[in-house]
């Protein structure tokens, strides 16, 4: 199950919940209001920013140590 997190845009509490379906209706806890918005995770963020780069792939492109 993917961890997601949400605002809030009735209390503007921020909160995570394990969801099990894509589209699943997600309550906020502190004010059970419905009025919310999937955020973009800073780990999913940190992760694309962070991750090495490589020549390419493929032949020749650096992926499979050929000398042209």
């Amino acid at each position: 199950m993917p961890l997601y997190e949400y605002l809030c845009r009735d209390c503007e509490e921020r909160f995570e919940r394990y969801v099990q379906a894509f589209g699943a209706e997600v309550a906020c806890p502190k004010c059970d209001g419905h009025s919310v918005e999937k955020l973009l995770s800073s780990f999913a963020l940190a992760g694309a920013a962070t991750a090495p780069r490589s020549g390419g792939g493929g032949c020749c492109g650096g992926g499979c140590g050929c000398a042209h």
